[in-house]
């Protein structure tokens, strides 16, 4: 295992020693220790649910709270996966592995609430991409606490915060935010919870947990995973993927989520993203550093790239918020049981009940979705027309042009968590034209900023999944072990 994976022998104690070994492995040596039988996916299994009773139970003195669910059904798929390897059959690339999914994906066993008490009433399916993990052989371990609707209800949300879940605490320092709206995929595999989980990103949902939590992640260009069951907000921007300790982990996770093999190893050009920073010196000099000594073994070129102005932004919310209509009530509708069916019904069953949905803030951008006509609405289609120009022509065609890979700083060091005033990152506009456009972006831990993990962005064109890792992987070797294990120190907050 390298030190990318486990961090510095040296670290923090581990507040689980029983589970240590285990925990800290990553998936590809899990996987390989599965399949020779060194490892029982039971014995894993067992020993992750006895970690997440001491690091993970919201009573207890950590209180990570990254876990919405444990599956029911994990320990009997895990024996399952044990006698098929001691007859030697193995299912795929992830046989007896344990994956969270984050609780707005469907699988049976697990909620599915996406944060909200409104949806408890509504049975769980399997959604394609938890078929294309079971399939793989992998062990549904458990579904992952979320910012509430993945942090569309409001503009005073706090990142990690659900009315089903609590808030989600950060590994690294518990007071401080886990990021979101993949907040619990994050810090379950910072805090060696499980080797791999699945999250889902419209702008910035896997990159933020990513980034601040100290993992590597990829939001694979629109459409590359099925999100069918999946508790949408916007068909044009969202999109499943990976969190893992390494590289080599996320591409195993991406491969059987896509459905494909990971492309022979290539050497992508790069450029950089000389105007986007995040504003917070340390981690912008932090990524300066790290570019320095990429561009020592593989040249990179220098660009500016446009920064988003009001109209952008404005338009993106536009945007979001006309297909949140559309795309929130036709799913609603469409989910087994009875209960809530179109967003209008959500936003009244949330006004009825405010002492559970709106104990810390409102509903204030549902609200505003209802009153854009959906697609249908006047402002949506010029905003849609405007935004993707903006993404494509005026950002991301000219910065990748000759060149595979664009890099910048993604977000400064994780925020104290405020559910009065909700999140207050720094942030590069990294994220934003690649979510807008539909393109893959990818994160990468350059190291500590202020004792706390710093990530890059990596931005390509459209199935240039394996070339983001490609080029990720070169960082993680300039910068291994600089991350190391979380020190689960601070106190949190309820």
């Amino acid at each position: 295992m390298s030190d990318v994976a486990t961090g510095p022998v040296s670290g923090p104690p581990d507040p689980h020693p029983a589970s240590a070994d285990l925990a800290w492995q990553g998936a590809v040596a899990l996987r390989d220790a599965l399949a020779r039988g060194d490892v029982r996916s039971t014995d894993l299994v067992s020993s992750l649910v006895e970690r997440a009773a001491v690091i993970d139970d919201p009573a207890g003195s950590i209180g990570l709270n990254a876990w919405a669910a444990l599956d029911p059904a994990a320990m009997a798929v895990a024996a399952e996966r044990d006698e098929e390897t001691r007859a030697k059959r193995s299912r795929g690339p992830l046989h007896g592995l344990p994956v969270v999914i984050k609780d707005n994906i469907e699988a049976v066993g697990l909620p599915g609430w996406a944060g909200s008490s409104a949806l408890v009433s509504r049975p769980s399916r399997d959604a394609p991409l938890v078929s294309r993990l079971r399939e793989a052989g992998a062990v549904i371990l458990a579904s992952t606490n979320l910012s509430q609707w993945a942090n569309i209800r409001s503009t005073r949300s706090t990142s990690g915060y659900s009315a089903t879940g609590g808030l989600v605490a950060n590994p690294y320092a518990l007071d401080r935010s886990a990021g979101g709206s993949s907040s619990g995929s994050g810090a379950a595999v910072a805090a060696g919870l499980a080797p791999l989980a699945v999250g889902t990103e419209t702008d910035g949902s896997i990159m933020c947990p990513g980034s601040l939590c100290g993992l590597v992640g990829i939001k694979p260009t629109v459409g590359a995973v099925p999100a069918e069951h999946v508790v949408p907000i916007s068909a044009s921007q969202d999109s499943p993927g990976p969190l893992g300790r390494s590289v080599e982990d996320v591409r195993l996770l991406l491969s059987v989520l896509t459905g494909t093999a990971p492309a022979a190893p290539s050497v992508p050009r790069l450029a950089v993203a000389t105007t986007w920073r995040t504003g917070h010196a340390a981690t912008d000099a932090l990524f300066d550093a790290v570019v320095a000594e990429l561009a020592a073994v593989h040249p990179v070129v220098a660009r500016a790239v446009a920064v988003p102005g009001e109209t952008e932004q404005d338009d993106e919310l536009t945007v979001l918020l006309a297909e949140l209509v559309d795309d929130l009530s036709g799913y609603l509708a469409g989910r087994p049981g009875e209960g809530v069916a179109s967003l209008a019904e959500v936003v009244a069953y949330e006004d009825a009940h405010p002492q559970i949905e709106m104990r810390h803030f409102g509903h204030d951008l549902f609200e505003r979705a209802l009153t854009t006509g959906g697609r249908a609405g006047a402002l949506y289609g010029p905003a849609r027309e405007r935004n993707l120009a903006w993404a494509r022509t005026t950002c991301l065609e000219p910065a990748l042009d000759q060149v595979e890979v664009l890099l910048a700083p993604l977000y400064g060091p994780a925020w104290k968590c405020d559910l009065v005033l909700g999140d207050h990152a720094a942030a590069s506009p990294a994220t934003m034209p690649a979510a807008i456009a539909g393109w893959p972006i990818a994160t990468v831990p350059l190291g500590l900023a202020g004792g706390l993990p710093v990530g890059a962005a990596l931005l390509g064109r459209p199935g240039s999944e394996w070339q983001l890792l490609e080029a990720a992987s070169w960082i993680e070797h300039i910068v291994a072990g600089a991350v190391g294990r979380p020190r689960f120190t601070g106190a949190t907050r309820g």
